[in-house]
């Protein structure tokens, strides 16, 4: 039986199998059908991770991970978790694809999301060129130029707020001339001087050329098309989070998550099943960063350490 599986190798997969194996357990698996980096790897561009100076890559950021956090034997298998369940002395079941399984003493989940696509054209041929999901990581290189943002809740409102700051001017294009987010951040939308609402209106296209993004097409409930010369725009309409591993066969969850199929943890990424942790962007509230998705995953192994102890085998 392990000590720990670990199920996701992005960077709070990776950093929770660092400070599991540092710390004392004696074995630990991290379970991750690809190469482990996380999807940061597709990020052209990081400027904000603490003690990287200079623009760098998210695969050139996430290159010396993997052989840092096995120095002191993490495991990696190449192999996709499907489900996870309690066992009755409740040790945890790792179901993997083709039918093998795995017991563990404890289980942290590190399984992300994944930013909604939108669906307009250009939008993965740009994605990354022009066509981001993340103003706090991309916002920057836009600084004192216009953009797009396309989304109608909390998160598009917020992130055009932040945007407003750094680019001189905001498209925030909604398909409906009402939002879906909080009336104070509407509020404080509608009286930003450099956010421009785009209501009734879709994103038919994104054009550009091998260097990026050059402009927006846009069309409203008329039929009247609209193009908007922005470098880049950023889409905000919803995240699907990757908890497929916690759903059981009766089409329940493992673990409490929220409406949004976030995992419901407290400071420590405790679940609400003993034992079981969840990291990253799975958990509420996460800020999608890869500095705080490593911290969540060097808390959650040393928790996981404490309650490994605490069986007293």
């Amino acid at each position: 039986m392990l000590d720990l599986a670990i199920i996701g190798g992005g960077p709070a997969g990776l950093t929770a199998g660092l400070y599991a194996t540092r710390g004392g357990l004696k074995d630990v698996v991290m379970f991750e059908k690809g190469m482990p980096g996380g999807q940061i790897t597709q990020s052209s561009e990081i400027e904000n991770y603490p003690g990287v100076s200079g623009e760098i890559s998210g695969m050139d950021l996430m290159q010396s991970w993997p052989e840092q956090c096995m120095k002191y034997g993490l495991r990696h298998e190449m192999k996709e978790v499907t489900r996870v369940s309690l066992n009755s002395d409740k040790s945890f079941k790792v179901f993997l694809a083709g039918g093998e399984e795995v017991d563990a003493k404890s289980v942290i989940v590190c399984t992300g999301s994944t930013p909604r696509r939108a669906g307009f054209k250009g939008e993965d041929e740009f994605f990354g060129k022009g066509v981001s999901t993340c103003a706090t990581c991309d916002g920057f290189f836009y600084k004192d130029k216009e953009v797009a943002v396309l989304g109608g809740g909390d998160t598009a409102l917020e992130e055009a707020l932040y945007l407003s700051k750094i680019c001189s001017k905001v498209y925030l294009i909604h398909r409906r001339d009402a939002f879906r987010a909080s009336p104070a951040t509407i509020k404080r939308v509608r009286e930003s001087e450099n956010i421009e609402l785009v209501l009734n209106s879709v994103v038919k296209e994104v054009y550009g050329n091998a260097m990026g993004v050059e402009g927006v097409l846009v069309t409203d409930k008329k039929g009247n098309e609209r193009d908007i010369k922005v470098p880049g725009i950023f889409v905000f309409v919803g995240m699907n989070v990757n908890n497929s591993v916690l759903k059981q066969g009766d089409g329940s969850y493992l673990c409490d998550v929220n409406k949004w199929g976030e995992v419901v943890v407290d400071l420590s990424m405790r679940t609400s099943v003993e034992g079981l942790f969840a990291a990253g962007d799975i958990r509420i509230e996460a800020p999608k960063q890869v500095v705080c998705a490593a911290g969540d995953g060097a808390t959650a192994a040393i928790k996981a350490i404490s309650y490994v102890d605490s069986l007293g085998e």
